[in-house]
């Protein structure tokens, strides 16, 4: 990838949006205005980066010079030691220019529905299911995003057999998407009367919440069902068919919702919820093809790959994408995912990264 060649383009299309926010009409047109407003901040850190980038070439072709004219000892040696300087300051800046030179996904500001559901494993899988929900709670509440149940079905012996969850805020999609695949516990049960070790597994899946713009669905393709909500919500719940299960006959996905106390809120819920699925199908074959034609080691697109391992004896989290092994599990079980969330963040952009050095 040619660094230069790549930042001359971004400059030269700053200077056009430039231009073409300077154009007394475009003030007509508030949606052209925003497009253009969010275009040029987000060029503004390169062509500033570019501005640095030229300044340490200039300098370092000076002194070059220098150097080579050879005239007094004292100001080549000078020269020799502010080039070294130089090109270490041109590697790192190099180096952040690449990464921010990686296209930005589009779904990552996009908020997110969550599904955790227990695996194999019994009461302990459902239990395990409920710690990881309440590690994303926890989570959540860092990032400051708000949280929505959507659909719950409880375990007799605590936790859930399935939870379904919306978290809304800034940049939910980019973080939270690296939790989807099979998460695996390994612990002494609260059951376990011998003391052994336990291994059991819940899946996550997350999924980009989309609007009815970005997938079509045809109502005359939907099953519509209501049925009477069970679980929190009082006497009122047991009284109305408030909850409400969508089926999508073509594809045979079903959704249901009985967390709101209206048919109506839980019917908008459900096709949120049916939306963002079918998205998912799309996006996962996109995955799958990235990640035949280049060798991703976090997109994989294989919502059933075994992620992570989370072995309670040893207080160790192991996240097998990356082979990252952290020795604070309980910190992490009590929502601090930042590290891991972050270093697959940045392999995520690295193999990126790679792909455009490859093109």
């Amino acid at each position: 990838m040619d660094i230069e060649e790549k930042l001359k383009q971004i400059k030269s299309r700053f200077e056009e949006v430039n231009t073409a926010m300077s154009d007394p009409s475009v003030f007509d047109d508030p949606d052209k205005y925003t497009e253009l407003t969010k275009e040029r901040s987000d060029l503004e850190e390169l062509v500033q980066d570019y501005d640095s980038w030229k300044d340490l070439h200039d300098r370092q072709e000076g002194n070059k010079e220098l150097i080579e004219m050879d005239e007094d000892a004292e100001i080549t040696e000078m020269a020799k030691d502010e080039n070294k300087e130089i090109k270490e300051q041109l590697a790192k800046l190099e180096d952040d220019i690449k990464m921010k030179l990686v296209p930005k996904d589009p779904e990552d500001s996009k908020n997110a529905i969550i599904e955790v559901r227990a695996g194999t494993g019994g009461d302990e899988a459902a239990i395990f299911a409920g710690d990881l929900f309440d590690m994303y709670r926890r989570y959540a509440d860092s990032q400051n995003w708000k949280m929505s149940l959507m659909s719950i079905t409880e375990s007799d012996k605590g936790g859930y057999k399935e939870i379904v969850f919306s978290l809304e805020g800034n940049e939910v999609f980019g973080k939270m998407k690296y939790e989807s695949g099979v998460h695996r516990v390994q612990r002494v049960p609260a059951t376990e009367s011998q003391g052994r070790v336990h291994t059991s597994a819940a899946t996550v899946a997350v999924l980009p919440e989309v609007e009815e713009v970005d997938v079509a669905i045809n109502t005359a393709d939907l099953r519509i069902d209501t049925f009477r909500a069970s679980g929190a919500g009082g006497q009122h719940v047991n009284k109305t068919d408030s909850a409400i299960r969508i089926t999508h006959e073509p594809t045979g996905i079903v959704v249901e919702c009985q967390e709101e106390r209206s048919q109506h809120q839980n019917k908008e819920k459900a096709m949120t919820m049916l939306r963002s699925k079918m998205y998912d199908i799309e996006l996962e074959k996109k995955e799958k093809a990235r990640a035949a034609e280049r060798k991703s080691q976090v997109s994989t697109g294989d919502r059933s790959a075994k992620i992570r391992t989370y072995n309670f004896p040893q207080g160790r989290f192991t996240d097998h994408r990356i082979n990252l092994t952290l020795y604070n599990l309980d910190n992490i079980m009590k929502g601090d995912l930042h590290e891991a969330i972050d270093a697959l963040r940045v392999q995520d952009n690295l193999d990126k990264l790679n792909e455009l050095v490859e093109d």
